[in-house]
């Protein structure tokens, strides 16, 4: 595989502070990539900023809170006028709420909650950062999915990943002309906050393959990662 080299780079990792997130940022960091750090509060970031500024790259520490669209609005506003500029989107940041036994009575609000979190505000944020990187004629997306079926206990949570499905679906081929390439990541089922104690994979597991979407040269967009894939191999 060609790789991309993407030292001297800015990512946004959305939802850092822990599981994949955090994985993806110390990846990106060990191939010389500055990384800006997203979680609800700044506290949540600041072990693992210290943690990737020893690796010897820059990073910039940013709070919003996903479920609220003012927040996104002020991080896209504040990345858009005072930088840094970012060349590689990393949408990691998701909510599942819970596991429901009564899946014919999920309440409305939950439906609501897990799009605004888990689709509606991760596309507003391709949205917002999408024209930069078109106009520098090169750019990075990759949105997190999942693989979650025939469990309509989870539906809110799989739904809303089958939207960013189609979003990225019906987006990537318009990117890929102007140097952007955008893919889904799917990390596999691994022992995170989200994905519970009783997860076949170590959350390390995720590494390499999450970067693999990052670091290819060869024009891929619109497709599924799995990370499982590589887990083990070198890339």
């Amino acid at each position: 595989m060609i790789k991309a080299d993407i030292r001297g780079k800015w990512a946004l990792v959305t939802g850092a502070s822990r599981g994949i997130g955090r994985q993806v940022a110390l990846g990106l960091a060990d191939n010389g990539c500055n990384v800006v750090l997203h979680s609800r509060d700044l506290a949540h970031t600041s072990p693992l900023a210290a943690e990737l500024e020893a690796k010897g790259v820059e990073v910039v520490q940013i709070s919003a809170e996903l479920a609220k669209p003012e927040e996104v609005d002020e991080m896209i506003r504040i990345l858009r006028e005072e930088g840094p500029a970012i060349d590689i989107l990393y949408n990691n940041a998701a909510i599942q709420i819970g596991y429901r036994s009564d899946w014919l009575d999920v309440p409305a609000d939950e439906m609501r909650v897990s799009f605004e979190v888990n689709a509606t505000a991760l596309i507003r944020i391709c949205h917002g950062l999408l024209p930069g990187m078109i106009e520098r004629g090169w750019g990075r997306v990759v949105n997190v999915t999942s693989g979650v079926k025939d469990q309509p206990e989870l539906i809110a949570y799989a739904i809303s990943k089958a939207a960013v499905d189609k979003f990225v679906a019906d987006t990537a081929g318009r990117l890929k002309e102007k140097g952007v390439l955008m893919n889904l990541m799917d990390p596999g089922w691994l022992r995170t906050d989200l994905g519970g104690p009783n997860a076949p994979g170590a959350v390390e597991s995720v590494l390499p393959g999450a970067l693999v979407p990052v670091l290819i040269e060869d024009g891929t967009a619109g497709e599924l990662f799995r990370a499982q894939d590589w887990a083990g191999k070198a890339i």
